[in-house]
């Protein structure tokens, strides 16, 4: 269990947040299919990540943490590519722990392989359906074997020979998108996707940065496979979506002024920031540079009075992880703010739509949930609803093995009374190891 109470003590200075998990993730899988040795710095090295990498080396590629000569207390990875069709197959069951991009991204890259690969993960990630990716795997040639309801753990029989697919994604998703496109590359021929709206285009930044040649047009994505390419150094900046915690808690906490380090500030990233602005708070971006093609700043966050929103629908795509932490603004900010778009949130860690709502009852937050919709009322007139700030026990928090949920109601901790005694924190780890300590630091 994790507590976390009302402060009084403003949050100020600099800080530097959890590498970005997406980026880390590509990072390893490309490292391994790169002609030559990769250096990559600022890894996440969370749990998710670490599955990736486990993953890899169970397929033949040689994956090492090193420390640098010069700075002993400073570490890079090094990968030693083994070529875009180079990979062999597993030699043990590819474990993926809690991590659903890992899975759906390496099924994907396992696709055009002539060898089979079984999939598994931990109890959550065992709940969480695989179907989306199994339909385009399946075009591509390769057979699946899983429980019912496409649930882990599963096999991929990889296709012998994997035929170029046209692609037409149903919903938006950076994971599906990603899935075809590793299983584009080693595939001949052209592979076509279109998406219905454009999501984070991590994928395909990285393909340009290392020379592969992918052609967009609009929401139409084409790559011809079996292009080789060798290895370029990689630097990770930090998550946006880690971020996001700490901008939050900065609005909220009176007086508070924090600089954000080096995070990744890619459009397709940033709807949150968009959303946190439309309240009313103050936040903006330093220092804005490009590193490996992404777009990166250091992010000024001062305290600020909040009120409510409507939030698109058409904005889910670049904020679907961000929406627990959007809540517990929305939750202190002065009037309703309704959340649209929302249903990819029951697919998630755990089903976070009706978390981020049971929880912020226990909160003694009003909202009003739909099935891909999200109302909650805000404080009213400086108060929130039911006296909650004045509450002298803690809110019980039951995260549901999510690590989004967990972190985002530490957040909301900060502006009760009572605060908030959250059931699990040990899966925050997998995503943003030094979360607790940060968070600490500011108290």
């Amino acid at each position: 269990m994790k507590l976390s109470q009302k402060t009084d003590i403003p949050l100020k200075g600099e800080i530097a947040v959890a590498p970005d998990k997406s980026i880390s993730h590509r990072s390893l899988i490309f490292a391994a299919l790169a002609q030559g040795k990769t250096k990559i710095t600022n890894l996440l090295e969370g749990e998710d990540v670490l599955c990736t990498a486990q993953a890899l080396r169970l397929m033949g590629c040689e994956i090492e943490q090193k420390i640098f000569p010069a700075r002993p207390t400073e570490n890079f990875w090094e990968v030693n590519g083994v070529g875009v069709a180079g990979l062999s197959e597993p030699t043990d069951i590819l474990e993926m722990g809690n991590s659903g991009t890992a899975a759906r991204l390496l099924a994907g890259l396992v696709t055009p392989y002539n060898f089979t690969s079984f999939f598994t993960g931990d109890a959550s990630l065992r709940k969480r359906p695989m179907g989306r990716v199994f339909e385009p795997i399946k075009q591509f040639g390769a057979k699946i074997i899983s429980r019912q309801n496409g649930l882990m753990p599963f096999a991929i029989i990889g296709a012998k020979e994997a035929m170029p697919i046209a692609y037409e994604m149903k919903i938006a998703s950076a994971q599906v998108k990603s899935c075809i496109l590793l299983a584009s590359l080693v595939t001949r021929g052209t592979t076509t996707i279109i998406e219905p709206e454009k999501c984070r285009d991590h994928t395909e930044i990285m393909m340009r940065y290392l020379g592969l040649k992918i052609s967009t047009e609009g929401k139409k994505i084409s790559y011809s496979g079996l292009q080789e390419f060798d290895a370029k150094d990689l630097a990770v900046p930090g998550d946006i979506s880690s971020a996001a915690f700490f901008i939050v808690a900065a609005l909220l906490v009176k007086n508070s002024q924090v600089v954000i380090k080096n995070v990744g500030v890619n459009p397709l990233r940033t709807g949150v920031i968009t959303s946190l602005q439309e309240m009313g708070g103050k936040i903006s971006f330093l220092n804005e540079r490009e590193v490996g093609g992404e777009k990166v700043a250091d992010i000024l966050v001062e305290a600020s009075e909040l009120k409510g929103i409507e939030v698109p629908a058409n904005r889910a795509a670049s904020m679907i992880d961000e929406y627990p932490i959007l809540a517990i603004a929305a939750a202190n900010a002065k009037g309703v703010t309704k959340m649209n778009g929302l249903a990819e949130l029951k697919a998630k860690e755990s089903n976070r739509l009706l978390m981020i709502a049971q929880n912020l009852e226990k909160c003694g937050v009003t909202t009003k949930m739909g099935d891909d919709h999200l109302e909650v009322q805000g404080e009213i007139q400086g108060e929130m609803q039911g006296g909650v700030r004045q509450q002298k026990s803690p809110a019980k928090i039951i995260t549901s093995m999510d690590h989004r949920i967990a972190m985002s109601f530490l957040i909301m901790g900060l502006t009760m009374e009572g605060g908030v005694e959250i059931d699990d924190a040990s899966m925050i780890k997998t995503s943003f190891p030094n979360f607790e300590s940060i968070l600490d630091s500011f108290l």
